[in-house]
């Protein structure tokens, strides 16, 4: 008697006798880190800028409050370029941060110019 043969296996599965070779984990882990940090980044920055633009929107008599939001959205601002720092595992005080609060001074020079939308 011969050896039987082992039954083929169909090519969309997988093969115990001939494993598939490992994925490049580390690049990998870089392309999922860049792609986690802009998801974070742009989400957090789209809520500053709305903040922002909200401010825009309020009552041309009450620039109290509507420098008060643009402080707001400059804090998230700070917070969206921490968190992608963090993704990336640098250090969170950086020069970068200051990046953060463009768009609260942005915010604040139109109330102070009473621009109203």
């Amino acid at each position: 008697m011969s050896d039987p043969t082992p039954p083929r296996r169909p090519r969309h599965l997988m093969d115990p006798d001939n494993p598939v070779r490992q994925v490049n984990d580390r690049s990998f882990t870089h392309v999922q880190r860049w792609v986690g940090s802009v998801l974070a980044v742009t989400t957090i920055l789209h809520l500053s800028a709305g903040l922002v633009i909200g401010a825009l929107f309020m009552d041309v008599d009450n620039t109290t409050g509507r420098v008060g939001i643009c402080v707001i959205g400059g804090l998230f601002g700070v917070v969206a370029v921490a968190v992608g720092l963090l993704i990336h595992q640098r250090t969170v005080a950086s020069p970068w941060l200051a990046l953060g609060l463009v768009p609260g001074i942005v915010g604040v020079v139109l109330v102070l110019n009473d621009v109203h939308l």
